[in-house]
């Protein structure tokens, strides 16, 4: 499925805001005449958007694949969307049998705002130099331990990732990082975009990441960007 994630309090069902998970599930619900519930593949936040997500779920109901997507978009609240459905092994888990991830954040580069840009673009003043950013972004591509571009909430303990690509590209007034890997810690992408954001204010020096990922200390790298910009953009089985 694609979502909009503006106007939900992250993925993950909560008792005391409305997310994208209970939206689904009562949706699913409603549709199948029975109690659903689904496995995603990732916890996004509040705010935050994907263009792929992926879950899964079952049902006693025989109801083709084909017959879902049209029935579940014709009840899911307009801001989100199926696009596939296919039948899997019953040991199939959305989140357990994924291999890596794809994010996108999105950055209208501008001093003027753009009324269509609220909410899924983070606007950003300066100028950004995005070959500069560009090259810079490769420091994070391998494995490393990624400790210090991680909020302090994180409860992972193993907090070692493998970056597979990391680029920054231009399309006139909107500038993409796009970053795959083997898995993301809790803000990770946000806080390794607000970093190379600092390198760009000259906050930060060039050629510092490499430092800040031995360093291991979230106080040293860069602001964690707002959630308006990022969206899961793929996810690899």
């Amino acid at each position: 499925m694609a979502y909009n994630g503006a106007a939900y309090h992250g993925y993950q069902r909560q008792n005391n805001a409305y997310t994208i998970q209970q939206a689904v599930e009562e949706s699913l619900s409603r549709l199948l005449s029975e109690k659903v519930a689904i496995n995603g593949c990732s916890r996004t936040d509040a705010g935050v958007h994907a263009r792929e997500y992926v879950f899964s779920f079952t049902t006693n109901n025989n109801i083709p694949p084909e017959g879902l997507i049209l029935g579940a978009n014709n009840i899911l609240p307009g801001d989100i969307a199926f696009f596939s459905c296919e039948e899997v092994s019953e040991d199939f888990h959305a989140r357990f049998d994924c291999k890596g991830k794809e994010y996108e954040y999105l950055i209208y580069n501008s001093k003027i705002k753009d009324p269509f840009y609220n909410k899924i673009a983070m606007r950003y003043w300066y100028r950004l130099d995005e070959k500069l950013l560009d090259d810079q972004a490769k420091a994070f591509i391998g494995n490393h331990d990624f400790k210090g571009f991680c909020s302090a909430d994180c409860d992972k303990e193993d907090t070692r990732r493998t970056i597979y690509s990391f680029g920054v590209t231009r399309e006139d007034r909107l500038v993409r990082f796009k970053v795959s890997g083997d898995g993301f810690l809790y803000n990770m992408v946000r806080i390794m975009v607000g970093t190379l954001l600092y390198i760009n204010e000259g906050k930060i020096e060039k050629g510092a990441i490499p430092i800040l990922l031995e360093q291991k200390d979230r106080t040293k790298g860069g602001v964690t960007v707002p959630p308006d910009g990022l969206y899961l953009n793929k996810v690899f089985y």
